[in-house]
């Protein structure tokens, strides 16, 4: 276990000494807030609390974003040589993958704490048990696209092609969730493809929690797009959340077995020049 304790140990090092970093990934929350503030304002139809609505959705998604951009991690020490020699070590590349999996989730979970903690200034109320609950969801949703991220990380082996994948795939997954936009106002056709979106299912968690909307009727969530009508069914967020675990459990099953045989003899490495 020692191994999977130092890739965390380094990981989160690295990451709390690029403040830069933290700066700018803290500052895109704030500007998603203030930019679809406007929109929710002006009246979307069924939405109770548009503000705390709007500020669920982006504390969730900088938790999702977070742990799937910080796959990159292992790509640049990957360029570098430096994880070539970490790979070589006897250290088991499976204690690498999940190392890399829980320092993910974790940095996740620290920046989706500080923008609840902003989100608190802005009307969002939160009482000490159901901010358990909330860190709960945002460390099964980091865990789950963490290990998604790395994934995909595994089979692109480079940082160009990952950031051109994640870019393809934060789009849809952010828009069809629900998380900016209400998925009470997007047209009909897409009600099937924003069920089967994890995303979905971990934004509508975590307003049902932290909304405090455990005694509102299921017609109310589904005007609120939080529950939503399917086959004559109504699927409430704690029905759907399975959905996110098996997601989770799924891609850390494939991204440690595919990090396990994974060739990175062929990942180039950027020589550094002392002078």
């Amino acid at each position: 276990m020692r191994g999977i304790y130092a890739i965390f140990l380094r990981n989160i090092t690295k990451f709390f000494r690029d403040r830069l970093r933290v700066a700018f990934s803290l500052l895109m929350s704030f500007l998603f807030i203030f930019i679809f503030s406007f929109a929710m304002k002006g009246a979307v139809p069924g939405i109770s609390r548009p503000l705390g609505y709007l500020v669920a959705g982006v504390i969730i998604m900088t938790v999702f974003q977070q742990a799937l951009n910080n796959s990159t991690d292992i790509l640049n020490d990957l360029s570098t040589g430096f994880m070539k020699e970490i790979i070589v070590s006897p250290v088991p590349r499976w204690q690498i993958a999940i190392g890399q999996i829980i320092a993910a989730t974790v940095i996740a979970c620290i920046q989706g704490i500080l923008v609840l903690a902003a989100g608190l200034f802005m009307g969002l109320s939160v009482t000490i048990p159901s901010f358990f609950e909330l860190l709960g969801i945002m460390s099964i949703a980091g865990f789950s696209f963490a290990a998604f991220g790395l994934f995909l990380a595994t089979v692109a082996r480079n940082s160009s092609a990952f950031q051109i994948m994640t870019s393809v795939i934060i789009m849809p997954l952010s828009f069809l969730s629900g998380a900016y936009i209400p998925a009470t106002v997007m047209p009909k056709f897409l009600t099937g493809l924003i069920i089967i979106n994890p995303l979905t299912w971990i934004t509508a968690l975590f307003r049902f929690v932290s909304l405090q909307l455990q005694a509102v009727p299921d017609s109310e969530l589904v005007r609120e797009g939080i529950a939503f009508g399917f086959g004559g069914h109504i699927i409430t967020p704690v029905l759907g959340f399975p959905f996110v675990i098996v997601f989770g459990i799924l891609f850390f099953f494939l991204c440690v077995r595919k990090f396990k045989s994974a060739d990175f003899s062929t990942v180039k490495v950027t020589m550094k020049h002392h002078h």
